[in-house]
């Protein structure tokens, strides 16, 4: 009987703990100004690299595919 007392006690404690830890529902999305990329500018040359190699000057000229879109309940099908 001990065991399941054990098992009883840790898994109040877990859920304790995971409703302490939660994050609140009330979070915007991040949206795109949210993120400071280096862009190019027009004109500034681009490096091409091939391999493993580590530039100070660097540029970023596209990062990923940023979009979002509501989740839809009910996936029945």
């Amino acid at each position: 009987m001990p065991m399941f007392a054990w098992a009883l006690v840790l898994m109040v404690a877990s859920y304790a703990i995971q409703s302490l830890t939660m994050k609140s529902n009330n979070a915007k999305p991040a949206s795109l100004e949210d993120f400071d990329f280096p862009q190019a500018g027009e004109g500034t040359p681009q490096a091409v690299f091939f391999g493993d190699n580590w530039t100070t000057g660097y540029q970023v000229l596209w990062y990923g595919n940023i979009r979002t879109k509501k989740i839809k309940a009910g996936g029945k099908k």
